[in-house]
């Protein structure tokens, strides 16, 4: 009993995030190489908060505990952009 316990503690610390990313509204509006690199992060714990677009191009904006992840058009990832996230 203490080890079926202990295996669902271990379940729940690993897995925190409730709905998957494909389940986020800006999911459809990402390309098929940010959809792979937000796919990535997200074993980290990021979480998909918006899109940025400008000029034409679109940069995903991520988040976790850690800070702040950013996904160009190309799906190249950025964990230490120069943004700030306004509340």
């Amino acid at each position: 009993m203490q080890a079926q316990n202990s295996q669902i503690k271990s379940n729940q610390m690993l897995e925190r995030r409730t709905d998957s990313p494909e389940q986020s509204v800006w999911w459809s509006k990402l390309s098929l190489a940010q959809k792979f690199s937000a796919s990535s992060l997200g074993k980290f714990g990021y979480e998909l908060l918006f899109i940025r677009c400008d000029e034409g191009n679109s940069l995903a904006i991520l988040s976790c505990s850690s800070g702040v992840a950013i996904i160009s058009d190309d799906g190249d990832i950025n964990t230490s952009p120069n943004i700030v996230i306004r509340d």
